[in-house]
């Protein structure tokens, strides 16, 4: 018996049916409903020592979601005891953890396994995966679930390399550096930044914070959950009545985006009065005011960072970074700031981390040629040339008004609905036909050009280098479900 189980595990690392990448929470939803639809030849390869991805690497002081946490989780894993309506980053990776644990998932990770290159082998019908560790699998179908937000961005600055004191991106917080009492510098200020700068601020002597583009914040409607209405929560429909009303809020947000601009217009009103009740200072005010339409750049919640910034010890820079040097940041006007540690709340690379990938699919196209025009996929899971190779969370099934968990759940229940297909019918594999892509693609970039994120008057890492939105879905969430609920057979060529 042993010896059978040996034997299947080996099988199991080097031919696995399905191949799915990364371990965050489209890997686990994937691997969680491939279980519940009989597919149980399946591994999850991890380039970490752990799970969690997003919510393993950013351990930032501050770090919570930003999604409401009872939607903001697995719509068929509903958790009436979170701690706080916006869950911290240890809740979200104790959740995970649970799902694991609960639907059998421990047996089928392999640790360490950086995916460094796929290549679709068309006499074979099936990919190779390569590792870093040198290692190969060939697998029938590759589910990627890397997601949008793990590669950390640097900005290119003069002498970035020369200086002598700690610095670190806030995804990868060196959390040996004591910063009491320390001079430190903030460069960024997006999502990451409004969460560990109002921590940080109360330990530092200095915190100089280099703004180049005020965000648009509104208030945080985060409270503890009590222990009575956990209790409450946990009655049969309770958490479900919650996440219900909770998702429709969120995504009367979407209106301004996904109609007309001039509909954010309440949003607007709300940023800006939150603004002047928490800065009563009219210079630090000035600098804190957008000058772009609300929306254009991801909208920030936040209680804390206005206060924060309005403290002694804060500057808020607007003047850009010129150069760094051993000691110091010297910034666009020659001013010179001498600082201990510098802090990078830069974001990450996103429309630029899926085409940096080593893809190799039908007749050795690699998929810089294919998306030599933009990265682009159908619905954002399949591209033409590239069998049997699903996306979750890929070219623009990004949001900016409500949880992509929801969009993943949806991706999955699509990608189960092409392997069923695939059994079916007896095929090897199945690909997008390249009209139905370019049909589905020339409609969406024509439904984004009049919207908020191309049209309000910001720079944002929506955007490619030719100003083209390959990140966000341009409607309601609840359009994508409906519009993925069951995958068109004719829209795929299929290869037996």
């Amino acid at each position: 018996m042993r010896r059978q189980e040996s034997q299947q595990g080996d099988r199991m690392s080097t031919r696995p049916g399905i191949t799915i990448i990364g371990s965050g929470f489209a890997g686990l939803g994937m691997a969680i409903k491939l279980k519940e639809a009989g597919y149980h030849d399946f591994v999850i390869l991890e380039k970490a020592a752990d799970i969690g991805g997003t919510w393993r690497d950013n351990t930032y002081p501050g770090c919570a979601c930003d999604v409401p946490s009872h939607m903001y989780s697995f719509s068929f894993e509903l958790n009436p005891g979170w701690s706080r309506m916006f869950s911290p980053q240890t809740e979200i990776w104790d959740y995970m953890r649970t799902c694991i644990a609960k639907y059998g998932l421990a047996p089928h990770f392999r640790f360490g396994k950086d995916v460094v290159g796929l290549e679709y082998d068309d006499d074979a019908g099936h990919w190779r995966v390569s590792t870093g560790d040198g290692g190969t699998l060939s697998t029938n179908a590759v589910v990627s679930g890397i997601g949008a937000l793990h590669v950390p961005s640097l900005p290119e600055i003069p002498g970035r390399e020369s200086f002598r004191g700690p610095s670190f991106h806030s995804a990868e917080w060196d959390h040996s550096v004591d910063l009491t009492g320390r001079r430190v510098a903030v460069i960024g200020t997006g999502a990451s930044a409004i969460q560990f700068v109002p921590r940080i601020a109360r330990q530092v002597s200095r915190l100089h914070l280099f703004q180049r583009t005020p965000p648009w914040i509104q208030p945080k409607p985060d409270f503890p959950i009590s222990p009575r209405m956990k209790k409450a929560l946990a009655l049969p429909g309770a958490a479900r009545a919650l996440r219900n009303s909770i998702y429709w809020a969120l995504e009367t947000r979407a209106l301004g985006f996904t109609i007309d601009p001039r509909l954010m217009k309440a949003h607007q009103t709300m940023a800006l009065r939150h603004l002047a009740r928490q800065v009563p200072d009219p210079g630090l005010r000035a600098k804190l005011t957008p000058d772009y339409t609300i929306g254009c750049k991801r909208i920030l919640i936040s209680n804390d960072y206005y206060p924060a910034l309005s403290r002694d010890n804060v500057e808020v820079i607007t003047d850009g970074v010129a150069e760094i040097r051993e000691n110091s940041i010297i910034d666009s006007t020659g001013r010179e700031i001498e600082v201990d540690v510098i802090v990078y709340g830069t974001g990450f690379k996103v429309t630029d981390a899926l085409n940096e990938q080593r893809i190799v699919g039908r007749n050795g196209r690699k998929i810089q040629e294919a998306w030599q025009d933009g990265i682009e996929a159908y619905y954002g899971i399949t591209t033409a040339g590239f069998p049997n190779l699903f996306f979750l969370l890929g070219p623009n099934t990004g949001l900016g008004h409500n949880s992509v968990v929801f969009m993943i759940e949806s991706q999955v229940r699509y990608v189960i609905d092409c392997l069923r297909l695939l059994s079916r019918t007896g095929a090897r594999a199945l690909d997008v036909r390249p009209e139905v892509q370019r049909e589905f693609n020339d409609r969406l970039q024509s439904r984004l050009h009049d919207l908020v994120w191309n049209e309000g008057g910001c720079k944002s890492w929506y955007l490619d280098e030719h100003g083209v939105n390959r990140t966000v879905w341009p409607g309601f969430t609840f359009e994508y479900w409906a519009r993925t609920r069951r995958m068109r057979p004719e829209a795929y060529e299929l290869i037996h």
